[in-house]
């Protein structure tokens, strides 16, 4: 099967009514141990204008050796972007999808800064759900996208930004934790993970909250 390759016509489409848009994708959401990290990228017209970054893909479609690369060009070409994260605490205090949407807040918050607005502009979610409306303090203008991490070049961008931030996060956790393999399973539930915490517990990154003793494995 052919792999597709994001493009801008939705961009440079919705941008005919919008000074900008701001992208959002997630990574870590069923990860057992680690936080969640949503990617924000803003792009305005001239944004829209340029090139897609070579190699952009959906995080998942990127070969891991060549994320950082990919990644540092989405940087670049985006005007703007940022990744919020929500520490695995958080997301045994209120839930997964209240803790995706701090960290989407966060993210927003931080890729707009003072140089744009967040009220103004149209955030585009991968998705079928926004989870960010009902925390940010500002009122957003949300579209839920399906596949648009696939689809949408500035949806990619946000994935693979948050995706290289987040594993880079949990190699330095595994420092700590060897025993659980963070710097291959990134938190997910791996047979080998599985095993570690079977052995050795929980740690304070896990989220304890979750029936983690009977979380399928994933890879």
């Amino acid at each position: 099967m052919a792999v597709v390759e994001p493009s801008l016509v939705l961009e440079r489409r919705l941008l005919r009514d919008h000074t900008h848009l701001i992208a959002l994708d997630e990574v870590g959401r069923g990860a057992l141990a680690g936080p969640v990290a949503v990617g924000a990228t803003v792009v305005d017209a001239a944004a829209a204008r340029r090139r897609v970054p070579q190699g952009l893909r959906d995080s998942k479609l990127v070969p891991e050796k060549r994320r950082p690369e990919v990644a540092d060009r989405a940087g670049a070409w985006a005007p703007s972007s940022a990744v919020g994260w929500a520490e695995s605490t958080e997301i045994d205090e209120v839930g997964i999808m209240r803790a995706l949407g701090l960290a989407a807040s966060r993210a927003i918050t931080a890729a707009c800064g003072d140089a744009w607005d967040a009220s103004s502009a149209l955030v585009i979610l991968d998705g079928n759900h926004d989870y960010v409306s009902a925390v940010h303090p500002a009122t957003l203008t949300v579209r839920s996208i399906i596949k648009a991490d696939r689809d949408c070049a500035s949806v990619a961008a946000a994935s693979v930004l948050a995706k290289v931030a987040r594993d880079a996060l949990m190699v330095e956790l595994a420092a700590e934790f060897p025993d659980y393999q963070w710097e291959r399973n990134k938190g997910y539930a791996s047979a080998e993970h599985r095993e570690a915490i079977r052995r050795g517990g929980l740690t304070r990154h896990h989220r304890s909250s979750w029936a983690i003793a009977d979380a399928p494995t994933l890879f």
